[in-house]
């Protein structure tokens, strides 16, 4: 007879191996993402581009079915239940698109264009965040990271 700490051990093989354990601790995440988010205070308003990035990245993990990823995602940063539509998301982006890059998310396209470049040595240059810069404090860091 097997004893019950075999049979866990069985059972946690077994879930892992078909993939479902990583699933079921994701969506229990995300739950207890849920859960805290009916009884907190709300939290401060998303800025344009903080619910830009959020969309693009809720839709790369929709595509590839990474769903309680995405659930957790939206939990935690408040974004807003309806998405943002794609076509505003190009617009905001300053993107155009043909029929073959609709069929993938947008963070995909934008990906692809960096890699075709034909600037191929050169460097993007990239101006900092709309967002106000914040310091915080890290002990392993310093004081400022």
């Amino acid at each position: 007879m097997a004893t019950i700490n075999e049979l866990k051990c069985a059972i946690k093989d077994k879930l892992e191996s078909r993939g479902v354990l990583g699933q079921l601790k994701a969506r229990i995440r995300a739950e207890v993402f849920s859960a805290l988010e009916d009884h907190k205070e709300p939290g401060p308003p998303l800025s344009h581009e903080n619910l830009i990035i959020n969309q693009l990245i809720l839709e790369y993990l929709e595509f590839n079915n990474y769903r309680y990823a995405a659930s957790v995602l939206s939990a935690e940063s408040g974004q807003p239940k309806v998405p943002l539509d794609r076509q505003f998301l190009a617009n905001e982006l300053r993107v155009s698109e043909d029929s073959s890059s609709k069929a993938v998310p947008l963070l995909y396209g934008l990906v692809s264009h960096f890699w075709n470049s034909n600037d191929k040595g050169g460097k993007v240059f990239l101006c900092g965040s709309s967002l106000p810069a914040t310091t915080t404090s890290n002990p392993t860091l310093g004081p400022e990271y």
